[in-house]
């Protein structure tokens, strides 16, 4: 079955797309609202503090799953300077199935 999306396109690109669906399916999947939370690590009004911070986390903290890691700008107005925070996924911790389960 061809969508109206795929037709007439180039070689190759059907099956991108359909790639790049899954990855943002999975995506979806991975950092669902009951999979877990965003925990903020860094906040600044400071882009320079910003960069640096993330430049020295990335090459210092080797535990950071940056596929977990969510960078956002929140562009500020007359009121509000903009705001750079740095925010990490952390998941659920799965329930303990308690020392019955062991024994089995």
């Amino acid at each position: 079955m061809v969508e109206a999306s795929d037709a007439g396109s180039m070689p190759g690109q059907r099956k991108r797309r359909r790639q790049q669906r899954e990855e943002t399916q999975q995506a979806d999947a991975r950092f669902a609202p009951d999979a877990g939370r965003w925990e903020v690590l860094f906040e600044t009004q400071d882009e320079s503090e910003w960069r640096a911070h993330i430049h020295h986390l990335r090459t210092t903290d080797k535990q950071i799953d940056w596929t977990a890691a969510r960078m956002d700008t929140f562009c500020g107005r007359l009121v509000q300077p903009t705001t750079y925070r740095l925010s990490l996924f952390v998941p659920t911790p799965l329930p303990d199935p308690g020392p019955d389960f062991a024994n089995n």
